[in-house]
């Protein structure tokens, strides 16, 4: 049996993102329903010295769209941090959806002995494709999405194991 590139990337980070989306969408209600500033919920954290909700979905969309777009053996577009409300991070993760849903399978599906590098700052990362799918881009993107939904779980929201997962 052969490993797919394309199915083990993009249809998961459509998932999560579409999921993602949804749990957004309760927050909102939540804050709302229960006279919440939305900014807490937004600039909620798990443990001080973790990234906030609203930074936790910007690298989720920031891992998806980065990973999908070096498998692709494309540009990795750039986004503004500038997200400051429920709204702004659903039209991110529109937006991130609609880029990884118009890259090509066949390039995706060829990246698997691709050489990929990548870099944090001054730590420059190299990998063949498959490897930095699988051990480097999807647990970082798993990390990040699951943190917003504990965050907002945390804070009240009520969400369960169905809405992180979504629908397949």
């Amino acid at each position: 049996m052969t490993f797919s590139m394309y199915d083990a990337s993009v249809p998961v980070f459509k998932q999560i993102l579409t999921s993602l989306s949804a749990v957004i969408d309760k927050a909102e209600a939540h804050a709302t329903e229960k006279k919440i500033e939305p900014a807490a919920l937004l600039q909620a954290r798990l443990y001080p010295d973790m990234f906030p909700l609203l930074r936790q979905v910007q690298v989720a969309a920031d891992f998806a769209k980065g990973c999908c777009a070096r498998l692709a053996g494309v540009d990795v577009p750039r986004y503004e941090d500038t997200e400051q409300t429920f709204a702004d991070l659903k039209e991110r993760i529109a937006k991130t959806l609609e880029f990884i849903n118009g890259l090509p399978q066949d390039g995706i599906e060829a990246s698997a002995q691709r050489d990929i590098s990548t870099s944090s700052g001054a730590n420059a990362k190299h990998f063949k494709g498959q490897v930095y799918l699988v051990h480097y881009a999807l647990p970082h993107f798993y990390f990040h999405a699951t943190t917003a939904y504990a965050i907002l779980r945390h804070n009240g929201v009520e969400v369960g194991k169905k809405d992180f997962i979504g629908s397949f």
